[in-house]
């Protein structure tokens, strides 16, 4: 079967390319089903496969295989950064809803024909997608497409980050581009949980937004005491891990800072080493490509690292993800509800006006395809 799939390409002049081909789709095999695509969200991880680094306010129109593309100019920096992908076409799209119209012949596969599914593993902006039946997860009849579209990327992360603050002994949560869909899923998982959650944004819009929804600590970045307000909070929750969306630029240093302002309220003796409580801060995003500054002034007992949700997943095990998974079903429409500012078609996504506005990564922003 023929499909339409959306690529990506870093060409060597210095530019990057998003635009359809007609594919091939292969018959599922034994434990594999074929899915009729009806609805994908394009995450912030999408736009960096699409965009990478480039320059949205450069974005124009191009075609490619008798269809309309996108071409934006790279930096040259960021060229430098992608010097691998150059001249390879890469399939885009990280999970989607869809309904099952083909399945393999195990019994497990032909119990989801005609289901409408949720499904992850890349390459899903494409109308049709043949995968393993256990990159699936059958949702209920009464599952719209749109409801089922972000049930994958957003729901597990945030539910991983709880996850990952358990394992590692810790009691609070620090979440940094807090009001984004993925941070108010958090918010409410937290307050659901009783865990308490630091959540950092950057305007006043977006502290009201997490107010109104039961957030009890909102910091705001731009505010001029914001170091003082980060610590007061973390005094108060005692909260020791971080999540940074933002990743580039000085804000996980400032966390980490104000961790350790806080731990030393909380010690009783001088230590020239600075406290002894571990504080961990976890990149998970890039929506600042800027390099990260540390100045290391908290002491010797912290942490930097990155996460991804799949080595996430592979290190907690079947059983827990197996339990994530179901609670995100059984919630999909409360807990772990998304909301999409646009709804445009494959055709219209390698658009220059659809792709100027889905490609800013701003809080609220987040486009739906829709098949």
């Amino acid at each position: 079967m023929k499909s339409l799939q959306m690529q990506s390409c870093v060409h060597e002049d210095g530019t990057i390319e998003c635009a359809l081909f007609e594919v091939d789709i292969a018959s599922p095999r034994d434990n594999e089903v074929m899915v009729k695509i009806e609805a994908s969200p394009i995450n912030p991880s999408d736009l960096g496969l699409m965009f990478g680094a480039a320059d949205v306010g450069s974005i124009r129109a191009s075609e490619r295989n008798g269809h309309a593309s996108i071409v934006l100019d790279v930096p040259a920096p960021a060229m430098r950064a992608m010097a691998t992908r150059v001249g390879e076409w890469l399939p885009v799209g990280n999970e989607a809803c869809g309904t099952v119209v083909e399945a393999g012949a195990s019994p497990e596969a032909q119990a989801l024909l005609g289901k409408r599914v949720a499904l992850f593993g890349g390459e899903m902006y494409s109308d049709y997608r043949t995968v393993s039946i256990f990159q699936c997860i059958p949702l209920p009849d009464s599952t719209t497409p749109e409801e089922g579209a972000s049930c994958f990327v957003n729901p597990m992360t945030a539910l991983g980050f709880v996850e990952t603050m358990k394992m590692e002994g810790h009691k609070a949560i620090v979440h940094t581009a807090a009001a984004s869909n993925l941070g108010q899923m958090l918010n409410r998982i937290c307050l659901n949980e009783g865990i308490p959650l630091v959540n950092i944004v950057r305007s006043e819009e977006q502290v009201s937004l997490l107010k109104s929804q039961g957030a009890e600590y909102v910091v705001n970045s731009s505010d001029t005491d914001f170091a003082e307000q980060l610590t007061a909070a973390l005094n108060a929750t005692g909260a020791t891990l971080a999540f940074d969306a933002i990743g580039g630029g000085k804000l996980g240093n400032a966390i980490l800072m104000a961790m350790e302002a806080a731990a030393v309220q909380r010690m009783t003796e001088w230590s020239r080493y600075g406290s002894n409580e571990f504080k961990q801060l976890y990149i998970y995003g890039a929506l600042d490509l800027a390099p990260t500054t540390l100045n290391r002034g908290y002491g010797f007992s912290w942490g930097i690292g990155g996460w991804l949700l799949t080595p996430f997943m592979m290190k907690a095990g079947r059983e827990v993800v197996d339990r994530m998974q179901a609670r995100v079903v059984a919630e999909l429409t409360t807990t772990f509800a998304s909301g999409y500012s646009d709804r445009i078609s494959l055709a219209e996504s390698v658009t220059p006006g659809a792709g100027a506005k889905y490609g800013v990564r701003a809080t609220g922003k987040k486009a739906l395809i829709t098949f």
